[in-house]
């Protein structure tokens, strides 16, 4: 399996979209995308402001998974909305590349930049006990009285927050390369 990841722009919002179906568990649920309507605040318009940051997981040359944060406001109604200041996380991995490790290395790859920018990181995650597991793996802790039903599936959710070490920003050098990570 050939793994690599990629800065996620604002020219890729087709990619965004895309795993938005996965992210938010549409393909769990018995609706369609058009029908959860209350998600496309996680895809509208991605990476037209700063307040975006994204990786996309490419495996044998077809994308696998992506992760993306938005730094949205309370009225945009986001189940894992926390403060102003703190970005709602999105990922998704298509089924066949699950249990391959595309989220492992996404995540790992996401808080480095993340901590560059952000103070703290929340998502809306199903209330299973695998899910769970994962992301406090990395740090992530279970936000009190938090539980609600997700947007397409219906099932228990839960938010999670992941408080972030503030790092600066390292110099890469002058080779350039789309296949790193840049700021």
């Amino acid at each position: 399996m050939n793994l690599e990841l990629y800065f996620l722009r604002s020219s890729e919002q087709k990619i965004v979209s895309d795993m938005l179906y996965y992210a938010q568990r549409v393909d769990e649920s018995d609706k369609s995308l058009q029908e959860c309507s209350e998600i496309h605040i996680y895809d509208e318009f991605y990476g037209l402001t700063p307040k975006d940051l994204g990786v996309y997981a490419m495996v044998d040359a077809e994308v696998a998974g992506a992760i993306w944060s938005r730094r949205l406001s309370d009225y945009h109604n986001s189940k894992a909305f926390i403060d102003n200041d703190t970005p709602v996380l999105n990922i998704a991995v298509k089924p066949t590349f699950r249990s391959k490790g595309v989220a492992t290395a996404m995540i790992e790859q996401f808080l480095q930049e993340a901590a560059t920018l952000y103070d703290a990181l929340s998502i809306s995650v199903p209330k299973r006990a695998e899910t769970i597991s994962f992301f406090e793996k990395f740090g992530f802790e279970i936000v009190q009285n938090s539980q609600h039903k997700s947007y397409c599936d219906e099932k228990n959710s839960i938010v999670m927050i992941k408080k972030l070490q503030r790092k600066s920003k390292e110099y890469l050098g002058d080779e350039f390369t789309d296949c790193k990570w840049l700021d």
